[in-house]
């Protein structure tokens, strides 16, 4: 099996353990047979500025049903059917995706590559009693915001926590957050705020649309700003031109720069900046040595895809469900058995904290290593997972 360049509604991913059905058809209704197949579904950005998010999810995903299962696709002798939808990024999409999943029987949704999807599918599940993990999405809001829904993935205010650590003592530092106008967004800077105010620093912040592509005007605003500390938030496809502007008005050269590492493709941009910003990062290829990373860069390899950023968070959330399933059969008794349940996963040893399903996990310091094409990342110290813990979500 090799990765399609889309994404069908029903993706097979074991020909011999999986059930083919059609949306909707009578065989995939809810209350089927008890040794019928469990039905997944994953709605994600297939399409859409986080499209290559999503993709390594995905991809992150497949590998790790495949590991979690000992290779069968089957949880206590059951086939595992998983439907994708594609969200686009864009809330009320995910919202009517995942409404329609529920109708036809599904009572596991996972995915979310954005945080403005993720926050709009949690209440969904709550109120119709299914289990919810999160993918991607990196906002602090997820955590804690009902007993139906987890991540598998990061939160921001670890990324924050992480960016601290890069700091001497911040009392009457000025700290500007440049990132975009969303939730993303919003949140970084309510997550450094919190931080680093707390501290003694002066937070503020410069917010750009995230589908603007002449960055200059803020970027100059950045500049202006003269901050003792700039830190970025960015995601999707406009990074590239985020940074050449902060490049070109001098930013780089200006001030001390933290930033979270992204995707493999924006390295080259990194790179011609190479000694001016100090990367805090939830994974790159080649972070981790554990069995569950090595598995899975087989076996997404194997299947011509890529490791990335984002691919463990697919990983995690496929162990999480398989946990989930053979441990219970009601949605109550799978968040029973998810909360507090600590795991071996890509990263190392991973905790859902039972009060609010934080994902306590570790985090890493980066650097850049060459320019240009050849900068790839090198690791400068892994920052064990209790020194980047979110308070409990109240």
């Amino acid at each position: 099996m090799r990765y399609p360049p889309f994404v069908p509604l029903v993706t097979v991913l074991s020909a011999g353990a999986l059930v083919l059905t059609a949306c909707g058809s009578p065989e995939s209704a809810a209350g089927g047979d008890a040794d019928g197949p469990i039905r997944i579904g994953l709605v994600y950005s297939v399409s859409g500025p986080l499209a290559t998010y999503g993709e390594q999810y995905y991809q992150g995903f497949e590998a790790g049903l495949e590991y979690a299962t000992g290779g069968t696709m089957e949880i206590d002798g059951r086939p595992v059917e998983v439907t994708t939808r594609d969200d686009a990024g864009d809330p009320t999409k995910a919202v009517s995706a995942a409404r329609e999943l529920i109708g036809e029987g599904y009572d596991i949704i996972a995915g979310s590559t954005a945080s403005g999807v993720a926050v709009q599918v949690a209440p969904i599940a709550e109120q119709n009693d299914v289990l919810f993990i999160s993918g991607p999405a990196a906002t602090d809001a997820i955590t804690g915001v009902n007993d139906h829904t987890f991540r598998s993935g990061r939160q921001t205010y670890q990324d924050i926590l992480a960016a601290g650590s890069f700091m001497d003592d911040p009392e009457g530092k000025k700290v500007t957050v440049f990132a975009q106008q969303n939730a993303f967004g919003q949140d970084n800077v309510d997550a450094v705020t919190a931080v680093l105010e707390a501290e003694g620093a002066e937070v503020d912040s410069v917010l750009a649309p995230p589908d603007t592509t002449d960055l200059t005007p803020f970027a100059e605003q950045v500049r202006q700003a003269e901050p003792d500390l700039l830190f970025v938030a960015w995601a999707g496809e406009t990074a590239s031109a985020m940074w050449k502007s902060l490049n070109q008005q001098g930013v780089l050269d200006a001030t001390e720069v933290v930033t979270g590492l992204d995707i493999k493709a924006s390295y080259p941009v990194f790179g011609e900046a190479e000694g001016k910003i100090s990367f805090l990062s939830h994974y790159f290829d080649g972070a981790a040595e554990t069995e569950a990373a090595q598995m899975m860069q087989e076996f997404v390899e194997g299947n011509g895809g890529e490791v990335d950023l984002f691919t463990p968070d697919g990983f995690t959330a496929a162990q999480m469900v398989v946990h989930a399933v053979t441990e219970g059969d009601t949605t109550e008794e799978r968040i029973r058995a998810l909360e507090g349940w600590t795991f071996e996963g890509v990263k190392g040893t991973l905790t859902i904290r039972a009060e609010d399903h934080a994902l306590l996990q570790p985090m890493y310091q980066v650097r850049l290593v060459g320019s240009g094409a050849d900068a790839v990342p090198e690791l400068i110290a892994e920052i064990p997972a209790a020194d980047v813990e979110p308070p409990v979500a109240e």
